[in-house]
């Protein structure tokens, strides 16, 4: 039996370009190019500006299905699909987001792909990278820094510590710092009180730079953030403590989008990194905006199941930012169909076509919603090498019977080659003209109302549910002037409710809102339901136990 090159092994085997010559590829001048290296390097805000007047190319979206142990690949596939449409002659970007300390040494792995199908280099994507995350951590725990020492220096804004919001955060699971007692220790380390940790990828400041145009809508953004509320329950916002422009200056090279290039050398972007089971799942939209003002077709991809990462893509980014998708794919492998018909991991290597069949209800759930917001779509099928013929025919006939089409890709072992099909019909999607995009909701519905328009139409559940406290916190966002913004649902990946292993689609439940959280600089609400943790935790046997140096220095166990 042929041995199997690790995604690591992969990468490290490529033939790498100059980054300035990925950045001639897609038009952008070597002066306009910040290298960290020569394979990596920042997009100046000069020649982003230069190109708001160009033509935009057409947007193409890759989610999937609702996530499984089994996996499901859904970078993989959008780094393929770049690949395979620069293959058969289309001028192609890939948008993807960056990778966050915590999954790389817990569970999920890293962000860069996999297989034949990756960005690189690989090492640096998934670890320190262009140091974006450092200085997001940093920016937000320099307000938290000062919201402490304000109240320290005899607390001039009046502000009431028992309803201070903003958290720190850092960029590592760590459930020890979920909930925290600070400023311990007598009358020289300040004022005690309950706080605790979010992970990096949950805070603000990464929606922030996430959804903001330019630097100076950044420093507008980081200046609108509500750290808390005085005792007469008026809010106090980061610019009251003069914080704003110092958050900004830490951030100003990590507002810049991040080129690298793909395994076959095609160019990439690499620029945030919002979790969307916390968060709001998208790369930047300057990164998106500007990609798509350089080439014909701009493939992002948006976190975990359509329910999650395409919902907010479409609600929250594509209505912030102006955007309007051509086409979707939805990443679905056999082994997930399996996994949502029932069947047991450790069975998933023996063929099973009514579990394939049963599971595939998953997968009609997810083009059904993405079909409610005016986007053709297609599936691809990311291939595994036990999947079986009569496994792959249960899913194209599915899909067939739903309007839409299934295409085999094998872009992890063959890269490009491995996806042309899906790269042809992708193209046809987008240049049919079908698309006619349009959020779920309107501006106007009420915030609650928006909560539960999202739980009736997109995780088809009986009601959305939530204390008193809940519903007139919602008020009171509404009477302020925040009534307008969009919803970002915080909820588990795994399953259209609230629990992690009810899979498939099941309908009637019940989604109980436990918190709400306003993020006035990011612009959206965040609805926080049923389990779900702002800080993971580590498993039980975190990859950080493989992760290693061999003995030539080189990096190994990332996957």
């Amino acid at each position: 039996m042929a041995i199997v090159p690790s995604d690591i092994e992969i990468a490290r085997s490529a033939v790498k370009k100059p980054v300035v010559e990925i950045g001639a590829k897609i038009g952008i001048p070597p002066e306009h190019l910040v290298p960290y290296g020569h394979d990596k390097a920042k997009l100046s805000a000069e020649f982003i500006q230069s190109r708001r007047g160009a033509k935009d190319g057409k947007l193409i979206l890759v989610t999937a299905v609702s996530p499984t142990p089994a996996g499901e690949g859904k970078t993989t596939t959008t780094v393929g699909l770049g690949d395979g449409l620069n293959r058969i002659g289309k001028k192609a970007i890939v948008c993807i987001r960056e990778a966050s300390l915590g999954p790389c040494f817990g569970t999920k792995g890293g962000a860069a792909g996999g297989g034949h199908a990756q960005v690189i280099p690989m090492e640096d994507i998934n670890l320190h990278f262009t140091g974006d995350f450092h200085a997001i951590t940093s920016a937000h725990n320099l307000l938290a820094a000062m919201i402490d020492n304000h109240v320290y220096w005899g607390n001039e804004l009046n502000l009431d510590t028992r309803r201070i919001t903003w958290r720190r955060v850092m960029d590592m699971n760590d459930r020890a710092l979920r909930d925290i007692a600070s400023s311990l220790g007598g009358v020289a380390n300040g004022f005690p009180r309950e706080s605790g940790f979010d992970i990096t990828v949950a805070s603000e400041v990464m929606a922030i730079l996430c959804l903001a145009n330019d630097l100076k809508d950044l420093e507008d953004r980081l200046g609108e953030i509500i750290i808390g509320y005085r005792f007469d329950k008026s809010p106090v916002y980061a610019r009251d403590l003069k914080a704003d422009k110092a958050m900004a200056v830490l951030l100003k090279d990590a507002m810049q989008p991040n080129l690298v290039q793909t395994l076959e050398n095609n160019p990439a972007f690499v620029h945030g990194g919002p979790f969307a089971n916390i968060a709001h799942g998208c790369n930047s939209v300057v990164a998106t905006t500007t990609a798509l003002k350089l080439a014909d077709y701009v493939v992002t991809e948006a976190g975990f199941g359509a329910d999650l990462g395409a919902e907010k893509f479409f609600d929250i980014k594509c209505r912030k930012a102006g955007l309007k998708p051509a086409a979707a794919v939805i990443v679905a492998t056999i082994r997930a169909m399996k996994m949502h018909g029932g069947v047991a991991k450790e069975d998933l290597g023996e063929e099973n076509v009514a579990a394939v069949k049963s599971g595939c209800a998953n997968l009609g759930r997810h083009m059904e919603n993405v079909r409610q917001f005016g986007v053709p779509v297609v599936v691809a099928i990311n291939h595994f090498t036990a999947d079986t013929e009569a496994e792959i025919a249960a899913v194209k006939t599915f899909v067939a019977t739903h309007g839409a089409e299934a295409v085999l890709c094998k872009h992890w072992s063959e890269g490009s080659a491995g996806i042309e099909e899906l790269a042809h019909r992708v193209v046809a999607l987008a240049t049919s003209g079908s698309a006619q995009f349009s959020p779920l909701y309107e501006d106007e519905l009420s915030l609650f109302d928006k909560i539960e328009t999202i739980v009736k139409r997109i995780y088809r559940g009986a009601e959305a549910d939530a204390d008193a406290s809940v519903r007139e916190q919602l008020r009171q966002w509404e009477a302020a002037g925040y009534g307008h913004l969009p919803v970002c649902m915080a909820k588990t990946q795994y399953s259209f409710s609230t629990d992690p292993h009810l899979r498939g689609a099941p309908v009637n439940h019940v989604v109980h809102v436990r918190e709400v959280r306003l993020a006035a600089g990011a612009g959206f609400i965040v609805a926080i339901c049923g389990e779900i943790m702002t800080m993971p935790g580590l498993p039980k046997s975190p990859s950080a136990e493989r992760i290693h140096l061999n003995a030539e220095g080189l990096i190994e166990g990332l996957f």
